[in-house]
């Protein structure tokens, strides 16, 4: 009788962990619920409730905010879901991690005028002026798309906020393709609502 010398190893599949990202008010909640819709498993710990100024809830996890004092072991168990993860913590990702990042872009002026009703609503006012808010921002977002450009690990999509909200169906598509995923892009589509575009502006960022 021969000993059996070999056994068979089932390969490890490797997923990369789906970031949705952005500037806050950019659109990154109305993206997590579309992939949710879509039938992507996300990771959320449900502690921010939907409320006025996020009325489809706003799919965070706190954990996140760990990111930059080195709290990063529980992304490994994000692999093949959707997390969202501000811009300004991206380059705290672990880097033995691969990302698909589907980066949300919205206008800065929508972004002010958002982030002031939301001040205002929480009887809240901002240290800054608009004017300087405003130069952060374009700095960072000309600083944070070098950098992911460069990384190995990462793969980006970049979508429009209001392109999502007033045309989706492209878009969705776009947005499976660019994951390799077979999400419900008719259930995608079915989350943008323009009646919830409430901050439009009619400049143009560079």
């Amino acid at each position: 009788m021969f000993k059996k010398l070999f056994s068979r190893v089932e390969p490890v599949v490797v997923k990369p962990v789906v970031i949705v990202s952005g500037l806050p008010r950019s659109g990154t909640s109305m993206m997590m619920k579309m992939l949710a819709e879509g039938g992507l498993d996300t990771v959320t710990d449900s502690l921010r409730q939907a409320d006025e100024d996020n009325p489809n809830g706003y799919f965070e996890i706190e954990l996140s905010k760990s990111l930059k004092d080195g709290g990063k072991k529980w992304l490994d168990n994000a692999q093949g879901k959707a997390v969202k993860v501000i811009s300004y913590l991206l380059e705290f990702l672990p880097e033995h991690l691969n990302y698909d990042i589907i980066f949300m872009e919205r206008e800065i002026h929508e972004i002010l005028a958002s982030q002031k009703k939301m001040l205002q609503r929480r009887n809240e006012t901002s240290i800054i002026t608009d004017a300087q808010m405003e130069m952060q921002f374009r700095e960072h977002l000309r600083a944070v798309k070098y950098w992911a450009a460069r990384k190995p690990n990462m793969r980006v999509l970049y979508v429009k906020y209001d392109e999502m909200v007033n045309d989706p169906g492209m878009l969705c598509t776009s947005v499976a393709e660019f994951l390799g995923l077979s999400l419900d892009t008719s259930a995608m589509q079915a989350v943008p609502n323009r009646s919830l575009y409430r901050n439009r502006s009619n400049e143009k960022s560079s």
